[in-house]
């Protein structure tokens, strides 16, 4: 049996972590700011939601209340907003509201670092501890991304595994970046690796994908551990 933690659970790659990660008898906590539809599953795993806007600095202590001193086994950070219209054609670093930004950094940045160490005791009570945080190949380099906010939060994500990896390598404790490419996020991990596939021509890569990939880190020894993976679509040549 193992416990989860996983940030920004609701929707896309967190409501697939939230399906695809725990097994019978696990319990995982989903923090999200809206109400994970994965709560309804009757599969055998305990689900405790945890309400939280990571956007505002109260966000932390109410995990920490909800989490208690409970042992965790598993922590995935997968959180990255982005500038509005920051995908679009038209869109431009010039336009992007002040306020904005800093809501992007406190969400992507500050927030990973400040609820990743308030959980620290929790993860030093597992004897295989690990720590897994979704950055993005647009924080790689070369990537031609223009998003300078976005960009920067997941250059700035791979840049505290790097530290944390280190900080806790007297604990056991395994720190893995995973930077995923294009996903399919938009088809809901129910619907199977076949529709995504198929909506997009094998051009994005399925959410399964991922969940796969993390459930092979999480099966791993606690001899094990992966630094940093690099999951590029198969089709983008910019990563």
């Amino acid at each position: 049996m193992k416990s989860h933690l996983i940030f920004g659970a609701s929707q896309g790659l967190g409501d697939a972590f939230a399906r695809g990660l725990p097994k019978a008898g696990d319990k995982i906590w989903l923090v999200s700011r809206s109400r994970p539809s994965s709560l309804e599953l009757q599969d055998g795993v305990e689900r405790i939601w945890i309400p939280a806007d990571l956007s505002e600095t109260g966000a932390a202590p109410i995990i920490f209340e909800h989490v208690q001193q409970e042992q965790l086994d598993v922590v995935v950070y997968n959180v990255g907003i982005w500038e509005k219209e920051g995908f679009e054609d038209h869109y431009t670093f010039d336009r992007d509201a002040p306020e904005h930004i800093s809501r992007m950094i406190q969400t992507n940045i500050t927030s990973a670092i400040v609820c990743l160490q308030g959980l620290l005791p929790n993860l030093r009570r597992s004897d295989s501890g690990r720590i897994i945080l979704i950055g993005s190949t647009a924080g790689l380099s070369s990537a031609n991304n223009t998003q300078v906010t976005f960009v920067a939060s997941k250059f700035a994500i791979r840049g505290i595994g790097e530290a944390l990896r280190e900080h806790l390598r007297q604990d056991r404790i395994a720190v893995t970046c995973i930077n995923p490419g294009e996903l399919a996020a938009e088809i809901p991990y129910a619907e199977g690796r076949e529709r995504a596939l198929e909506a997009y021509g094998g051009t994005r890569i399925p959410l399964q994908d991922v969940v796969d990939l993390t459930n092979c880190l999480i099966g791993l020894s606690p001899a094990a551990c992966v630094k940093e993976i690099h999951l590029p679509a198969m089709t983008d040549t910019n990563a």
